[in-house]
């Protein structure tokens, strides 16, 4: 009889720790996204708990979100080389010219007048 009674309070326990574990898991990306002063904490905050209503699967997305700003570089997707002075190239050069000509060309053609509809 102790053994069923011993075993229900695992099953229990096993139960509980499960249970308080994945609410725990999902809080993570918000504690990562609050110690970076991340814009958007509310917002990753509330879709962590949406995501336990998902089973989770949009969770390693907010994971990302949350790690990709830090305060000191932004969100770090842009670049902060200087880019360095390139000779143009002579195809685009050329295309670019063929493009304008080819404008003026379609500027200059008289277009039909479709406003007034005489043919009906």
């Amino acid at each position: 009889m102790f053994l069923n009674y011993f075993a229900l309070g695992v099953l229990i326990f096993v139960f509980l720790v499960i249970f308080y574990g994945i609410i725990a898991i999902h809080d993570i990306p918000y504690l990562i996204a609050k110690k970076r002063n991340h814009p958007h904490a509310d917002a990753i905050h509330t879709a962590g708990w949406v995501s336990l209503f998902t089973l989770h699967i949009i969770w390693p997305f907010l994971w990302i979100w949350a790690t990709l700003y830090q305060p000191e570089r932004g969100w770090g997707m842009q670049s902060h080389a200087t880019p360095q002075e390139r000779a143009p190239d002579p195809e685009i050069a050329a295309l670019s010219d063929r493009i304008s000509r080819l404008e003026q060309q379609l500027a200059a053609e008289k277009k039909p007048d479709y406003s007034t509809f005489p043919e009906i």
